[in-house]
């Protein structure tokens, strides 16, 4: 099991500390893994949107993975030396998250910002994982991952 290792000022120091718990799991390897979680405003999001995915239009959340094909595989040094970063962490990626989105989504869903920032990260960070929403096989085996991190910070789904 690896630990997670989140560089974001998005959560308290109690806060990244329970989600990096609840994401040790998450994938394996002999190594730490390490993501960027960053908290934008509407404009940002959908620039990033439109210049990174051709899509014009303000999203709740946009996931870069620095690695590809490495969902349920073993994340091994040896493999991927080159993308450890100055702390022997491997990186895995970064998640953007707007936070504009997020409020509305936690009214809309009748539960808290803090509950709706930990699942557009968990979101995100499955992305990094390899995961996706494409068919609905994919989607389930995502859902299920989002749901066992969720599970371990005591926040099922409402």
């Amino acid at each position: 099991m690896s630990d997670f290792y989140l560089d974001t000022e998005a959560f308290s120091d109690a806060d990244r500390a329970l989600l990096e718990g609840a994401l040790a799991g998450a994938a394996e390897g002999d190594v730490a893994f390490s993501l960027e979680v960053l908290l934008v405003g509407e404009e940002e999001i959908r620039r990033l949107n439109r210049e990174q995915r051709g899509i014009d239009r303000v999203t709740d959340v946009l996931s870069f993975p620095s690695l590809d094909g490495i969902r349920g595989e073993f994340l091994s040094s040896d493999e991927y030396g080159d993308e450890l970063d100055e702390a022997g962490r491997l990186f895995l990626g970064s998640v953007v998250i707007c936070t504009k989105r997020a409020e509305e989504q936690a009214e809309e869903y009748g539960h808290g910002m803090r509950r709706e920032l930990f699942y557009l990260t968990v979101h995100g960070v499955m992305h990094c994982l390899g995961y996706d929403h494409e068919t609905e096989a994919d989607k389930a085996q995502m859902r299920a991952r989002e749901e066992e991190v969720l599970r371990k910070m005591g926040l099922e789904r409402e």
